[in-house]
């Protein structure tokens, strides 16, 4: 039996999809746990030589044997979550995705409070999709519940129980958790965050498992940083070095340009402390060192690579484990039985 969080290290884009398919692939667990906060943080995910978007579905929805769940702390859009049933359909998730009862449900006037906020969607750089009233009206406790809305009554269970009893019987269970470190409501680079934690121990609590049944936490990292939106960014590049360093990218919710800079050790060193990560997941390697593109092999590293990796271990006291050198599954570099 095995509980492992998988937490964004910086201000999400990490690449988290891309590590939750190789290690629902890799380790096939029973239940695949969405934590969160909910529809505003997309993963995107390439499975089988195609891509998907999504924002509440987990990331390991190929994997046809596991549960699919979201729990209690996440917020839930009907309309999100029936379009990506349909989205997915031929991987036959209708018959095996749940929403806690007790989700807080996003409704249309949460989106359109979030779109007029001059404060939220202007200054801070909100999606829109209507999180920051929605668990405004959570701690309000006004909040309209998954278990009241009768086109959900067949996709809401009790997720805690169903996780808990699945541990209790030897089985094994990933939750992933979404956005990333510095844009922690607590811990991130306040005004400029999310509406609540996004740490390893409130993706715990979202999903109803105590801290003691957690393994293993892995915080991804990106080889680089970006960022969506306003707020401090201390090791940012402009716009036209990123584009010399083919860095530039988009975000999967908003479709906005995000701002690139080079890795921070600090960050880093303090995301690992605070989220208790005992693996670190390093994705785009490749971007930063082309030399390495879709190798498998850490001993055909450069010198260069692997000093980069070193720094980051002596940095924050974790070990490298995952190393993504490519898109595709078949792209990584797995360095976890090293630890055994």
């Amino acid at each position: 039996m095995t509980c492992n969080i998988l937490v964004g290290g910086a201000w999400g884009d990490e690449g988290k999809g891309k590590c939750i398919t190789y290690l629902c692939n890799k380790d096939n667990p029973n239940i695949i746990a969405r934590a969160g906060v909910g529809p505003n943080a997309g993963h995107s995910v390439e499975f089988n030589g195609e891509k998907y978007g999504l924002r509440l579905t987990p990331s390991g929805f190929f994997n046809k044997d596991a549960k699919l769940l979201i729990g209690a702390g996440v917020l839930v859009d009907k309309d999100v979550f029936f379009h990506e049933l349909e989205y997915l359909d031929k991987y036959d998730i209708k018959s095996r995705a749940y929403i806690d009862y007790r989700c807080s449900m996003i409704e249309e006037e949460h989106k359109q409070r979030d779109k007029a906020s001059e404060h939220l969607f202007k200054k801070i750089g909100s999606t829109g999709t209507g999180c920051g009233p929605g668990n405004a009206d959570r701690v309000m406790r006004t909040s309209k519940m998954a278990k009241d809305v009768p086109e959900l009554e067949k996709y809401t269970m009790d997720v805690p129980l169903e996780i808990n009893t699945a541990l209790d019987d030897g089985k094994d269970v990933f939750i992933e958790g979404s956005q990333g470190f510095g844009l922690s409501l607590y811990y991130g680079t306040y005004p400029y965050v999310t509406s609540k934690d996004t740490t390893a121990s409130t993706f715990a609590a979202d999903v109803g498992v105590g801290p003691t049944r957690i393994d293993d936490v892995i915080a991804v990292f990106k080889s680089y940083i970006t960022r969506v939106g306003e707020g401090p960014f201390c090791t940012e590049i402009d716009q036209k070095q990123a584009e010399e360093l083919g860095l530039e990218e988009y975000g999967t919710v908003t479709g906005r340009r995000r701002r690139v800079g080079l890795f921070d050790m600090d960050l880093a060193k303090e995301s690992c402390m605070i989220n208790g990560a005992t693996q670190i997941a390093l994705t785009c390697v490749d971007k930063l060192y082309c030399d390495c593109a879709r190798t498998q092999d850490y001993s055909s590293l450069s010198g260069e690579t692997k000093q980069f990796i070193e720094d980051i271990e002596t940095a924050t006291g974790v070990p490298v484990t995952i190393i993504s050198t490519g898109p595709d599954l078949t792209d990584t570099i797995d360095l976890r039985d090293e630890l055994l």
